[in-house]
């Protein structure tokens, strides 16, 4: 071990006896020498440079004595490393203080585990102590060494039947006692389990102990008379995890991975026979396997944060899904356990998971670990989130389409069961679809495809994404953010060849939006462009709106009122920021957006176009009051997003310099001399308004807004996707 200095014990004693020896004999030397020099007259620095080396050598012999005595008290715990060669025996001496504390606290802690492994409750109070120590290394390597993959097994199996122990003598004090105990032990376990099996983490333990779990999670093991599986103990660790740190990929690849494959083996014959008439009568339903907690009864004891009778106690928790809430810790280990497809399979564990063994999930009825999974693996910018999600969505749809009639007016729904089914799956697959939203535009205009997903597969993966209210907001509000970026690319009046560079164009912008050739873009080259935006933003909006409201009218809702969340983000002018790094060029402009951008708005740059919506809806609700009233009129979604296109149009002519040249003066958002807007964040609601309505008189928004209202509310694409038919009254419906 580097970090080890091997010496012999009594070679050591005596070295360190010697060192406190001479530092005293050095300091009396140096008073001595001090009195002598001084008395002479003479100059007393060599008795000062005495004394130097006399407190460095006393720090030397403080430092050896500490040393000292971890080294006894590592003996007399029998917790030593040692050697023996030619030259006699050598004990290794941690060379860092720390380490050897950690050394010694992590083996007493290992050994404190082991025993209430075996039953010792006092043992177990003892553990508690060292809770602390997880941030330590050394700690965590010595602890993991000491309890090994076995010793890891059996502690959750120790502490589950305890407390089974103590609900069945009804012994209250006993159950709340074992259940905080218990909480801090698994979250303990956790914490450490997750630096040792990570290779970049200081604390990694090696290959060897991911093997380990994985032999132990398979194998049979007892608790008094109870015989339960090695995974069925681990799963109370993965559960109790907060998160910090994350389980690597490593851990997903090797033990995760091997869960699923176990799960799916010692259930595939019932899981088989449950699917049949008769299989269902005899079988019942598609059963996981539960965790220890839940087949001792134990609800949810064992997981941090509850208490002993408190709501949900009873719940039951599967061993599968308690890996998916380790999973979700992060975006690497998320998508190394979904990104696989076992040996033997024809399916990917990705689709296993939403289709085999779909039911198994539905059977515990709580989808917050597996949908947080599924968030996390599909919403990065990173190729594999992208892979991920196109099948997700392709599965979801494939699954999902046939619980819809055909050849009807409207959406409706001819297998409610098959649509339920999937509808806890809605807002991760919203999630997955707001964060490439890009390809929603690809496929509608360019006839494009996303992996496998072609325009029809993505409207009825939108019918079960949009039908959850929270997917939906997400979806409006990433194409909210990607019309923004849309409208960014359209140059600012007055671009040409001399000034492209310094506004962050090229010259062979200039030479692609100089439509009339005369060198230099003016409003009526902008006035084309933006007009062609506009209308390639607005069929990703009406998409995703019309599919919305197809939903709703298929499950009876159609009489719902406007988006609460829709709403929101209409008071609060959501439409008006810019994306973050735009290049705001025009004086007009300057300073109308300046709070409401804030600290760190820019970093959001190249982010998914859910993450900067949040970002965005954050600054739009710092400045803490409504700025569009609007919202309290509106009646229904169309009108919202047709609320926020207005918004985005008018920020995109201020930006661009298309109301440069009108004459502002003495209006209420005008302030200073020559006429500045006014900031945002400090208009009130109606001098806002009125802006938005000097804009569409004075600036030609008008056109703009009627081309984004009329392709926005063209609905026969949407209509031809979901096999509907052509409405025969006016098209679009109500």
């Amino acid at each position: 071990m580097s970090e080890f200095s091997g010496v012999k014990q009594p070679e050591f004693d005596t070295m360190t006896s010697k060192h406190a020896q001479t530092a005293s004999r050095l300091e009396e030397l140096a008073q001595a020498l001090h009195r002598e020099l001084k008395s002479a007259g003479l100059d007393t620095a060599p008795a000062t440079r005495l004394r130097q080396l006399a407190g460095r050598v006393t720090t030397q012999a403080a430092d050896l004595r500490r040393r000292q005595r971890l080294v006894h008290e590592l003996q007399r715990q029998k917790v030593t490393f040692g050697r023996s060669t030619p030259k006699g025996s050598f004990l290794e001496v941690p060379d860092n203080l720390e380490a050897a504390q950690g050394l010694l606290d992590g083996t007493l802690a290992g050994r404190a585990a082991l025993k209430a492994a075996d039953g010792d409750r006092k043992a177990l109070a003892e553990l508690q102590k060292y809770a602390s120590r997880t941030g330590d290394p050394e700690f965590v390597k010595s602890f993991l060494r000491t309890l090994g993959a076995l010793g890891v097994t059996r502690v959750p199996g120790a502490i589950a039947m305890q407390l089974r122990d103590a609900k069945k003598r009804q012994d209250a004090e006993g159950v709340t006692q074992l259940s905080r105990q218990g909480q801090k032990v698994l979250g303990m376990l956790s914490t450490a389990l997750a630096k040792g099996t990570d290779p970049r983490s200081p604390a990694y333990v090696g290959a060897d102990f991911l093997k380990g779990l994985v032999k132990e999670g398979r194998a049979e093991h007892k608790a008094g008379d109870t015989k339960y599986s090695g995974y069925q103990a681990q799963a109370l660790i993965w559960r109790a995890h907060d998160g910090k740190p994350p389980f690597s990929k490593e851990f997903m690849e090797v033990v995760g991975r091997d869960v699923i494959v176990y799960e799916h083996e010692q259930r595939k014959d019932q899981w088989a026979a449950a699917k049949d008439p008769l299989g269902r009568y005899v079988k019942g339903k598609q059963l996981p396997i539960i965790d220890l907690a839940g087949a001792f009864g134990l609800g949810t004891l064992l997981r941090p944060g509850t208490q002993a009778g408190s709501p949900g106690m009873e719940s039951q928790s599967a061993v599968v899904d308690n890996l998916f809430h380790a999973a979700k810790s992060s975006r690497e280990a998320s998508q190394a356990l979904l990104n696989h497809t076992p040996a033997g399979w024809k399916e990917s564990v990705l689709d296993y998971l939403i289709t085999t063994r779909w039911s198994a999930s539905r059977f515990l009825n709580d989808y917050k670990p597996i949908r947080d999974m599924l968030t996390i693996a599909t919403t990065g910018q990173d190729a594999t989130s992208k892979k991920l999600a196109a099948e997700m969505i392709k599965t979801l749809s494939d699954q999902i389409s046939g619980a819809f009639s055909k050849d009807t007016e409207n959406l409706e729904i001819k297998n409610r069961y098959l649509f339920d089914r999937y509808a806890p799956l809605g807002y991760p697959l919203g999630r997955a679809i707001a964060a490439n939203i890009e390809q929603l535009s690809e496929l509608l205009l360019n006839h494009a495809a996303f992996g496998k997903v072609e325009a029809k597969d993505m409207a009825y993966a939108l019918v079960l994404a949009t039908a959850d209210d929270a997917a939906f907001e997400g979806l409006v509000r990433a194409q909210t953010e990607h019309m923004k970026a849309a409208l960014e690319s359209v140059p600012p009046v007055g671009l040409n060849v001399s000034n492209a560079e310094r506004l962050g164009f090229t010259k062979s912008d200039v030479k692609q939006h100089d439509r009339n050739g005369d060198g230099r873009v003016d409003m009526d080259d902008i006035q084309h462009f933006l007009v062609d935006r506009t209308a390639a933003e607005a069929r990703p909006f009406g998409f995703i709106v019309e599919t919305r409201r197809q939903v709703l009218i298929a499950q009876g809702l159609d009489d719902r009122k406007a988006n609460e969340a829709l709403k929101s983000m209409v008071g609060s002018a959501l439409g008006l920021l810019p994306v973050p790094g735009a290049k705001q060029v025009t004086e007009l402009a300057k300073g109308a957006f300046g709070e409401l951008l804030g600290k760190g708005y820019d970093k959001f740059a190249g982010a998914a176009y859910d993450e900067i919506a949040r970002q965005a809806a954050q600054r739009m609700f710092e400045h803490g009051r409504t700025m569009d009233e609007t919202h309290a009129a509106l009646a229904n979604d169309r009108l919202a997003v047709e609320r926020l296109g207005e918004q985005m149009l008018t920020t995109a002519m201020l930006n661009k310099g298309m109301l440069d040249d009108l004459n502002p003066r003495k209006q209420t958002f005008v302030t200073g001399t020559p006429p500045r807007l006014k900031p945002f964040a400090q208009m009130t609601p109606q001098e806002y308004s009125q802006f938005l309505k000097w804009a569409r008189a004075e600036g030609g928004m008008n056109d703009l807004l009627d081309r984004f209202s009329g392709t926005f509310r063209r609905t026969s694409e949407i209509h031809d996707y979901l096999d509907l038919k052509v409405p025969s009254s006016t098209e679009g419906g109500k």
